[in-house]
């Protein structure tokens, strides 16, 4: 059952005599773009992340003594600066951490909260629910931040640095500035209209009225100015002070331009709900798969669920000997029941009475995976069944549509000298957030809110994605660490992509534990996503490829979607080496760093 990993491990083993990649700290803008790289081997620890000057300040920490928990906020610091479009603390995520010492896995829900004044009705209007476009770019939609608590609440459990000296590199990034990249002109490009709508945003992404250029260098001195009071005065500033202030009078009335005719509703955000935000440790979600332990986050996402279920429906399937069309027919198959299983029982367990045991038991998987057929296909949107009650081959009640979830956000991977190891996806919502700017701080809102339901999926049935006073959204984030028997890290993954998230971590572990895939080459595989819809997502290179005529003919309907997620990971390799693994080409392609590289 293990010897999938096995030839991993020999793979990569031999790989690693020819990679030679390491980062010094982050270059100043006038040294020019620090380059990218998918993969790098080597010892001292390891970053992998979408942006090279985020790996790089990771990497900085590490190389001072800095563990993989401090390193992993300094990295999230500077995604901030270079990524404010996916992530910063306007925003929230969850933060999964194996303790060497202890050989164990640790989370942190830092997901934003509905104000507490809200309620199931905070999407409608006039006794219908807003479209969602009306909603985004509003004080409605933003959630209060919980990525300044994660990192505190992290810090303080598990770090060795304090929050003034992991801020250094990222505070140092944003008043020197980066080199603008293509990734970057388009992403401002694709929110130029809404960006306009807020005096601020617009000031603030478009110089002198125009789209940044690719090869400038882009400066953020408001968020160094926010980064040094963070650093001063700790992440009270945003919870009690006056930077929680200035966010709180920006979402209630935010600060639009009276001619853009937006109707930029407010929020209902208080001194109160800031105060009352707690960053919640919680164990996470575990998963046994292959002889190995597959650890993610627990609801209020429902990543850990959703990925175990799906990897439960595949335990009894040998996937590393099925062909490539019946290895992707298989995957399709366990992620539609997985998410029609999801959109029925998952929510904020601090308001839902949540079967989390029971999704992932291998009992309920077993119950829901005769439903897959090899010469059929199931009919989406697939009824959920009942995991509290398994009955062969059931569904339960009526089918509950997946939710829209923005597609942006980032993840970052971290490993230490000392075998700790970080997983950690954060978000601002879709690229953008809300689009509005604090004003003077330097960074964006969320709109995380919108990951709520608006309206009942279905009346007659309860859904557990409404609003609620306090209560956080839904989330698809699933930052995974997957363990051997003797409890020691084999590999951790992550992505960014919204509900797409579930899908990219699930192919994206069984490439590699199952296919045989090194881990660069298990991220960089063409991506299928089935979310419990009628069709499945397939980037271009399964779409324009002849596999897609092979599923066509059993049943299967596709659409074509340029690019799914952006994922990274580390791998511990049999000699103590780390690997670090990013993407070759999504979102321009990815950085992996390493603290000494292999020769």
């Amino acid at each position: 059952m293990r010897r999938p990993v096995a030839r991993n491990l020999t793979v990569l083993a031999v790989s690693a005599a020819v990679v030679s990649v390491g980062a010094a700290a982050p270059p100043g803008p006038e040294s020019g773009p620090t380059p990218k790289t998918p993969v790098a081997v080597g010892y001292g620890g390891a970053v992998a992340s979408v942006d090279p000057d985020a790996s790089a300040a990771g990497i900085e920490v590490l190389r001072k003594g800095g563990n993989a928990v401090d390193a992993a906020v300094a990295t999230a610091a500077a995604l901030g600066v270079t990524e404010p479009y996916s992530a910063g603390i306007g925003g929230g995520g969850y933060f999964v951490y194996y303790d060497a010492k202890s050989r164990t896995v640790r989370t942190v829900d830092g997901r934003e909260t509905a104000p507490l004044t809200a309620d199931g009705k905070l999407f409608t209007e006039n006794g219908k629910p807003l479209a969602f476009a009306d909603a985004v770019s509003s004080g409605l939609a933003v959630g209060t931040p919980g990525t300044p608590a994660t990192w505190q609440t992290a810090l303080d459990k598990w770090g060795s640095r304090k929050l003034s000296s992991v801020l250094a590199p990222a505070e140092r990034l944003a008043r020197d500035g980066f080199t603008v990249d293509d990734t970057f002109r388009s992403q401002t490009a694709a929110n130029e209209k809404r960006f306009r709508y807020f005096p601020d945003t617009a000031e603030l992404f478009l110089p002198n009225g125009e789209l940044p250029v690719v090869g400038s260098t882009f400066k953020n001195p408001d968020l160094a100015r926010t980064y040094r009071e963070l650093a001063r005065e700790g992440v009270g500033a945003i919870y009690h002070g006056d930077l929680g202030e200035d966010i709180v009078a920006t979402v209630n009335k935010p600060p639009v331009d009276p001619d853009s005719g937006w109707n930029a509703r407010p929020g209902d955000l208080s001194a109160e709900d800031l105060a009352a935000y707690r960053a919640k440790l919680q164990p996470p979600t575990r998963t046994s798969y292959r002889g190995l332990d597959v650890y993610s986050i627990a609801p209020s996402s429902s990543g850990g669920t959703t990925v175990g279920e799906a990897l439960n429906i595949l335990e009894r399937t040998d996937l590393s000997n099925a062909g490539k069309a019946g290895y992707l027919h298989r995957l399709i198959e366990a992620s539609r029941i997985a998410f029609a299983d999801r959109g029925r029982w998952v929510g904020d367990p601090a308001f839902e009475d949540v079967p989390t045991k029971e999704l992932l038991s291998q009992r309920y998987a077993d119950s829901r995976a005769c439903l897959i057929k090899d010469d059929a296909v199931l009919t989406s949107p697939l009824a959920p069944g009942d995991p509290r009650r398994p009955a062969s081959c059931a569904g339960g009640g009526k089918a509950a549509p997946t939710t829209y979830e923005g597609d942006s956000t980032t993840h970052l991977t971290v490993a230490d000298k000392w075998g700790n190891v970080v997983a950690y996806t954060l978000t601002i919502e879709q690229t953008g957030g809300s689009g509005i700017t604090v004003p003077g701080r330097g960074f964006l809102l969320n709109n995380e809110l919108t990951d709520f339901s608006f309206a009942p999926a279905n009346p007659a049935v309860h859904d557990p994605n409404l609003p609620g006073p306090g209560k956080r959204p839904r989330s698809s984030i699933a930052p995974t660490i997957v363990l051997d028997r003797h409890d020691r890290p084999v590999v951790a993954v992550g992505t960014p992509g919204g509900a797409t998230i579930i899908t990219t971590v699930l192919q994206t572990l069984t490439g590699f534990l199952d296919r045989g895939l090194p881990l660069v080459d298990a991220i960089a595989a063409p991506r299928a996503s089935q979310r419990n819809a009628a069709q499945t997502e397939l980037e271009p290179g399964l779409y324009d490829s002849g596999l897609r005529g092979q599923l066509e003919a059993i049943g299967h309907s596709f659409k074509s979607n340029p690019e799914i997620g952006a994922a990274t990971g580390v791998q511990r390799l049999p000699d103590g080496r780390w690997l670090a693994a990013a993407e070759k080409e999504r979102r321009g392609g990815g950085s992996a760093m390493v603290v000494r590289p292999a020769r």
